[in-house]
């Protein structure tokens, strides 16, 4: 469903990652860990369209998208949910679910999207007048979580969404995804909490300083291995 075939790219003349070459599988999740500033964040930026790469291809549905803007990409499915929330602060929950749905393909099914959203995350049914720069660091998250949804994703992109978060609320988000990964939507998630991120895993990713160090199904891991390419010990 989404692929990156042999892709570079980086700010300005500094490359970040190199010859990356990794596969979505449609329906499951894949999991990318890796220390910081592995590139796991730029891919994702790449995929999305905000990172022009140097070389190589991103491919959705078997067909190249790298001519395609942003906002197309979006609108063909691909959404990602952004490092730091990036909630619109000024603006209530409420509101930021609706600007959710600003891309044409989703605005005719805005409300009842909302509606699964707040069944979703009944605590921001209860919040929903609310301004979202008073949100806890859960609560935004959350928000963040509801406003990608309200774009009917078919692939979404998630980074590191445990970020600053309580062991609870961590928890509690992830259960989300648990939930998310049974609709069989396709997510690729980026996240630093091994532990959590294996546990709704099909398949996983290990960056480091660039490059792809591991790839295997979740199943197939061993995580004495997987702990040693974490930290260099390999």
């Amino acid at each position: 469903m989404l692929e990156v075939m042999n892709l570079s790219a980086g700010y300005g003349a500094m490359e970040v990652f190199w010859d990356l070459s990794l596969k979505f599988e449609g329906g499951k999740t894949t999991t990318i860990v890796g220390p910081n500033g592995a590139g796991k964040s730029t891919l994702l930026k790449t995929i999305m369209g905000l990172i022009t790469p140097m070389s190589g291809d991103v491919l959705l549905r078997n067909e190249s998208c790298l001519n395609a803007e942003t906002w197309q990409r979006i609108n063909e499915g691909l959404v990602l949910i952004p490092e730091g929330r990036l909630l619109f602060g000024d603006l209530s929950v409420e509101e930021n679910l609706i600007m959710g749905a600003y891309p044409k393909n989703s605005r005719k099914s805005l409300e009842n999207n909302k509606e699964n959203v707040f069944n979703l995350f009944p605590r921001l049914k209860e919040r929903r007048n609310q301004i979202s720069s008073t949100l806890s660091g859960g609560e935004a998250q959350m928000l963040a979580i509801g406003r990608g949804l309200m774009e009917e994703p078919k692939i979404c992109l998630i980074d590191e969404p445990s970020l600053g978060l309580s062991p609870v609320m961590t928890h509690e988000i992830f259960s989300i995804f648990r939930e998310l990964k049974e609709d069989k939507l396709t997510i690729v998630l980026v996240e630093q909490n091994t532990n959590q991120a294996l546990k709704i895993a099909d398949h996983v990713y290990l960056m480091q300083a660039g490059r792809v160090a591991l790839s295997e199904k979740r199943e197939n891991i061993d995580l004495k291995k997987l702990e040693d390419f974490y930290f260099a010990r390999n």
